[in-house]
């Protein structure tokens, strides 16, 4: 769904997971630095709006997500998991309960599987699931944005910034007045920063929860009967995930930034060297310079410095191994 802010002056499209909105607005480090400052907005209305209402709903989704909901707080925001059966990552939910109805945004593209598995799970549980990503568009403030929110809007309220489910339709009002445009190349960039992962970049077909840190933010260790249970009580009880995400300072005087999904190798074995994980995403932050979030095996030494490709890097402890 492509977006109309991409008519604003200055915005190159993204490409990829992202396609639908701006990359950037013609300045990446100023819009970096004015989303740490707390001002501007994210246009992410290429992101999937999920709902589910219903008087069951909290109880009906505690049995099927990671996280404890069926008391969640109306108001409250949160993050959960759908796990498949071997506790792999299969979707991640960034919700809010208004009080009547669970909001839920999802990357692009996935609402549809998602919906289809909450649909096969409905059983006799009075709620409703419906899919309202052409109603409404995600649009994040940053943290500390002292930008007016329309009333009635359904906010998700985290230490990151807002999230706000705006009706698609008051998209192009609300930018003019919400404060100067960023894209998500800096969304990103601060999201590396910030050590945060992502469905289908920080994620492949084996990925479960221990290995991103996931757990205790999107995970609850005391809550059961979810699928995917046993593999996270397991990994728990060992200590023992087989990889771990890692914050990479790459050497700044390479001209490009290593693809995600090269291949990172031990600095002394050079580039012909055994594979001890991969880049997941890459990005040039306008304090740290050029930054990577990777996984890579987890017995890889805790200062070895690593090669993405051909790049230098230092890693930087995000799961413990």
């Amino acid at each position: 769904m492509k977006s109309p802010l991409l008519s604003l002056p200055g915005a190159v499209p993204a490409d990829g997971a992202d396609e639908g909105v701006a990359a950037h607005y013609g300045d990446l480090f100023r819009e970096q630095r004015a989303l740490a400052d707390g001002t501007g907005f994210v246009d992410l209305s290429h992101r999937g709006v999920v709902t589910v209402s219903g008087e069951d709903r909290l109880a009906w989704l505690h049995l099927l997500l990671t996280q404890h909901v069926s008391d969640l707080p109306a108001g409250r925001a949160t993050e959960a998991l759908i796990l498949s059966a071997n506790g792999h990552i299969e979707h991640a939910l960034y919700l809010v309960d208004d009080g009547e109805t669970v909001w839920a945004h999802v990357e692009p593209g996935t609402q549809d599987a998602l919906i289809a598995y909450l649909e096969s799970m409905r059983f006799f549980y009075r709620v409703e699931v419906a899919d309202r990503t052409a109603e409404y568009a995600v649009v994040h403030l940053p943290a500390g944005s002292i930008a007016s929110v329309p009333g009635g809007v359904v906010v998700r309220e985290t230490p990151y910034g807002r999230d706000l489910f705006l009706p698609r339709a008051d998209l192009e009002a609300y930018a003019g007045q919400a404060g100067p445009p960023a894209g998500i190349l800096a969304h990103e960039a601060l999201r590396v920063e910030q050590h945060r992962p992502r469905l289908g970049f920080e994620t492949d077909h084996r990925t479960i929860p221990h290995e991103l840190g996931w757990i205790g933010t999107a995970v609850h260790l005391q809550k059961g009967c979810y699928r995917g249970q046993e593999t996270v009580a397991r990994v728990q009880n060992l200590g023992r995930p087989p990889r771990r995400l890692v914050f990479l300072h790459l050497d700044g005087s390479e001209v490009h930034l290593p693809a995600p999904g090269t291949e990172i190798r031990p600095a002394g074995e050079g580039p012909d060297g055994r594979k001890v994980g991969f880049v997941t995403t890459s990005v040039r932050h306008h304090e740290l310079g050029p930054v990577a979030l990777a996984l890579v095996k987890r017995n890889v030494p805790l200062d070895a410095p690593l090669l993405a490709g051909t790049t230098a890097a230092a890693q930087e402890v995000v799961v413990e191994p």
